[in-house]
Parts: C-alpha cells; structure tokens; sequence
C-alpha cells in the first residue's frame, strides 16, 4: 500500500501516427490474378539495404506472395480495396500511408478517426462472407481471433486474398504486426522504417527495474455482466512490466483473464487501476468504478489512481504502443513518488 500515492486520472488522449455463411451465387467472387510472384515469408523483408528516405514514399511494389501467420501462401496483385479485420490492423495500414485504399473496417477500428468514419462489416469474430464480398475487396488482413473458420474458408474459395497476421502479446508484437502488414501491402521498407521506429522507443523506455513497484491491476469490463482481470495473454501484461509495475494477474495466477474476485483483489491491494476507456463509461466512469470487485477499498481505490486509455490503444499492441509505454512509465513513476 501508498499512502502517500498522489491522485492521477489519464483520461484519453489520442496520439498522433494509430456464424459461418455459405458461399452462393449471390455473393461475388473475388478477380482472378494471372500474374506470377516470389514467394516471401510475411514479416521478413528481403536482406537488402533499405534506403529509408526514398523507400518510405514508394508505391506498393505488386503482386507480392507471403507465407502468413497460420501458414498459407496468399498473393497479392492489388491493395486498392483493403479491407482490415481488425481495428489495430486497421491502424497500421493508416500508419503505412495506405489509409486512402481502406474501403471499410470490423467494429473495433477506432483509430484514426478516418478509420472509425468508414463503414463497417461486422466485428471480427462474428463475420460473413457476405458483408465482406460486397465491398469487393483485394485484401483482408486479419488476426487469428478473426471468424467464425466458416465465413473465413467461405472467403478463401470465393478467391479473395485473406492473410492472417501476428498478434503476439510482447514487447516484440507491435513490430511483429507491422513487417506483416507491410509486406503484404507491398511496402515492406516501409513497415520496416515504422518497426524500427517503435522497437526504439519501446526499448528507450523500458524500466529494468523498479526499487518500489507499484502492483498494477489491468481489468476488462463491460457492465456488470463482463468483469475480468486480464492476465499474461493480454498485451497489458508486457505493459506493466515494462513501464516498472507489478502485474496484479502475475500475483493472483491469471493467465488467460479472470472474472474479478473482490476478496482476491483486496488481499493484493493494487496500487494503480488499468481500464480502457469504453470499460470504465460501461460501469458508470470512475464512481461506478469504485464499486467494481471492492476496488474502492483499495490503494487504488482510495487514491484514485486510474489509468484510462483508449480500448484500440490498450489492449491493441499497434504502432501506438511505443508513446504508450512511454506514458504508462511516466504515470508510474508519478504515482509512485515521495
């Protein structure tokens, strides 16, 4: 416990550049390519040298053959109509440059407004191959939680390029993510200057260790209905540790989430609270907050040290997560003072 922890509220802050259907007759087919490729493996950028200045203003050198995330071979002749799966995803793609061939987006793409602006098709673990096919796309890029593996094969034999990308909870996701994007936009130098940039300040602001830790609790709500401590499967986890705090799942055994456990979170008496934005709205902002698993009786609680960020930021691991650390390790810090 802190008692002399100061109150620290971080409301959100946007930064700057982040069922199965069956296939019918009635659902249009993607155009076939006739064009032949090299075959690269996504993520991994040919060994060549980069030149940074030119290559970030290259157009997309197409068609372009990867061996995804899950093990497919997808070729990619064009990426005029992208259609991202998944809201960090989406990100990404913006972050490339390429936000203007975006033709729509899954529920969760939040970030940047232009992305939140575009219509929808659904959320990515309920979709339809129908309303997908009838933006008539040239590329999905999607994560592994994207589904059901039903509409995903229905889009496969329709012929539309489906490529599964890494989504790895650690500090070495975020980079991960964007090779994968970015080689199979075409723009792998690209992807590779945007990498480089955020495994820098990720690195630049990481805490070795910490004389006084704070014990950081991450939480996942949605009402009262859905009430979980994130664990070590979340990306908050690694942002924790990062940033100098003590995991709260690490000390309760959580791997996967949890549902919140009062007595549990009393007897580890968390010193900072971690919510997304639309989680702490949902229970009624930091008031309800209190309420929520005995919080209120908390170090946290009592000081109110909450920590509120965007749901895509958060919990996204994108190209954003950098200046996230970086804040994070800031606010601990505060927190944490004399």
């Amino acid at each position: 416990m802190r008692s002399g922890a100061r109150t620290f509220i971080l409301a959100t802050v946007l930064l700057a550049g982040c069922g199965s259907s069956t296939a019918s007759t009635s659902i249009p087919a993607a155009p076939i390519a006739t064009t032949t490729t090299s075959v690269a493996t996504v993520g991994e950028p040919k060994a060549e040298e980069v030149d940074v200045a030119n290559k970030a203003a290259a157009a997309p050198v197409l068609p372009v053959t990867v061996l995804d995330h899950v093990g497919n071979e997808v070729t990619i002749a064009a990426v005029d109509r992208i259609i991202p799966l998944d809201g960090t995803v989406a990100e990404v793609v913006f972050a490339l440059g390429l936000g203007a061939n975006v033709v729509a987006t899954d529920l969760s793409a939040t970030y940047p407004p232009e992305a939140d602006a575009l219509p929808e098709i659904g959320y990515q673990r309920s979709l339809t191959a129908e309303s997908i096919a009838r933006f008539a796309p040239t590329v999905l890029l999607a994560t592994e939680i994207a589904g059901p593996e039903g509409a995903l094969d229905d889009l496969r034999r329709l012929g539309y390029p489906l490529v599964i990308v890494p989504n790895e909870a650690s500090p070495e996701g975020p980079a991960a993510k964007i090779r994968a994007v970015a080689a199979a936009l075409g723009v792998p130098e690209r992807g590779e200057v945007l990498a480089v940039e955020l495994e820098t300040t990720i690195a630049s602001n990481r805490v070795e260790s910490a004389d006084d830790p704070p014990i950081v609790i991450s939480l996942y709500l949605r009402g009262e209905s859905t009430q979980f401590v994130l664990g070590e499967a979340s990306a908050t986890h690694w942002l924790i540790e990062a940033a100098g705090g003590i995991d709260a799942a690490d000390l309760l055994g959580i791997g996967e989430g949890s549902p919140v456990n009062a007595e549990a979170i009393l007897a580890i008496g968390p010193d900072i609270i971690l919510v997304p934005d639309a989680g702490l709205d949902s229970v009624g902002g930091i008031e309800g907050l209190m309420d929520v698993g005995g919080l209120g009786q908390t170090p946290a609680g009592q000081n109110l040290a909450v920590i509120s960020r965007d749901d895509q930021l958060l919990l996204g691991n994108g190209p954003r997560t950098g200046a996230l650390l970086a804040e994070l390790r800031t606010a601990f810090e505060e927190l944490t003072a004399p």
